[in-house]
């Protein structure tokens, strides 16, 4: 019989986390519970104000059941039409794409930058047609996007921009939070999300009024007065208990946030030379590196009880329902040269200093 590792790190936990605030999870929940309302009730309203408030002034939230419906939403709210073309990256899994599709829209695949592994601003150029309607930038393990350049390419075309903050919640470029460069922004509250919600949650951020009341039509059967449609939409609304739940989170999201830079700079310190290394910026909803040997390497860690992921190990374009959107293989040298090098390693509030260094001891020791 093979006897059991000494050390197990897996490579993300929640119960320590949510046992760390149960009683304030327990309070909000208490209170939906006490009052008997369960949607679009006070708890919704005052977390789309909150959330609005922390990205600044002057914007909107609109709650919504996740964070794939976010995506639609927004871009159906910024007037994606059937048939219109949408610039968008494939390594950021299947969600974006997945949205985009579902609005009837076609993605336009673009290759990314290797050193950031977002998009690579001189793409828009190379890509962009007539047809060309927006761009869904994608702001990567919490790493925001080059988001000037980008938005320079953008008005010269007269396309939107949809920003995609699943990863990065309080992440700032240039000292302002992603989310209120674009258009409008689309946020997941997925469990492990640094801002997660106890199941499926997500919302639409925006500064444009036009947007907000368009969005909140789309989110509940095209509805401003109950029962009667105005325009064509199912439903999708972010309930009362979640959005308490988000709301008690959100005044721990910076400190969260500030633990995961203070490890991600405990791991850049023991791992230069032995391993690519993500960009210094953002909120590090994952750290990824980089290495030619990557499943060795993963194997490895395993075998000494370190778990590990791949995000994303096939690029969007070459999964069989999306390839007909592009070229084939090789038509994004940049974007799968990643995949097969990119690699995961244990990162969450809860990680502990000695954690850290026990996976970077252990990695220094692989090929030893």
């Amino acid at each position: 019989m093979t006897a059991p590792l000494a050390r197990q790190i897996p490579f993300n936990v929640l119960a320590p986390g949510v046992q760390a605030i149960r009683p304030e999870l327990e309070i909000a929940i208490g209170r939906v519970l006490d009052r008997g309302w369960f949607l679009m009730g006070p708890e919704l309203k005052a977390f789309e104000e909150q959330f609005a408030l922390y990205h600044g002034p002057d914007l909107q939230t609109i709650g919504v059941s996740s964070g794939t419906d976010a995506l639609k939403i927004g871009l159906l709210a910024l007037g994606i039409q059937p048939g219109d073309e949408v610039l968008v990256v494939a390594n950021a899994g299947v969600p974006p794409v997945a949205a985009l599709v579902a609005t009837g829209a076609r993605p336009i695949f673009c290759d990314v930058d290797p050193a950031t592994h977002a998009l690579d601003p001189s793409e828009i150029d190379r890509q962009v047609t007539a047809r060309t309607r927006a761009i869904l930038v994608v702001h990567l393990y919490g790493h925001p996007a080059p988001m000037p350049a980008i938005l320079e390419r953008a008005r010269a075309h007269r396309l939107k921009v949809l920003e995609d903050c699943a990863q990065a919640h309080g992440a700032r470029y240039a000292e302002r939070r992603v989310g209120t460069f674009g258009d409008a922004a689309a946020f997941s509250f997925y469990p492990t999300k640094n801002l997660g919600a106890l199941g499926d949650a997500g919302a639409v951020l925006t500064s444009d009024p036009h947007v907000a009341e368009q969005a909140r039509l789309l989110r509940m059967y095209g509805w401003r007065q109950r029962y009667v449609s105005e325009v064509h939409s199912t439903v999708s609304r972010l309930d009362e208990i979640q959005a308490a739940v988000l709301s008690a989170k959100l005044a721990h999201l910076h400190a969260w946030n500030a633990t995961r830079r203070r490890l991600a700079e405990a791991y850049r310190a023991q791992l230069q030379g032995l391993v690519g290394l993500p960009p210094q910026d953002g909120v590090f909803h994952l750290f990824v590196v980089r290495t030619p040997e990557r499943d060795a390497l993963q194997a490895y860690l395993a075998e000494h009880g370190i778990a590990t992921d791949v995000h994303y190990p096939l690029p969007v374009h070459l999964q069989a329902p999306y390839a007909q959107y592009c070229d084939g293989p090789g038509s994004l040298p940049a974007t799968e040269r990643l995949a097969g090098e990119i690699l995961s390693l244990p990162m969450y509030p809860e990680l502990s200093d000695d954690d850290v260094d026990y996976v970077c001891r252990t990695l220094r020791t692989y090929g030893a």
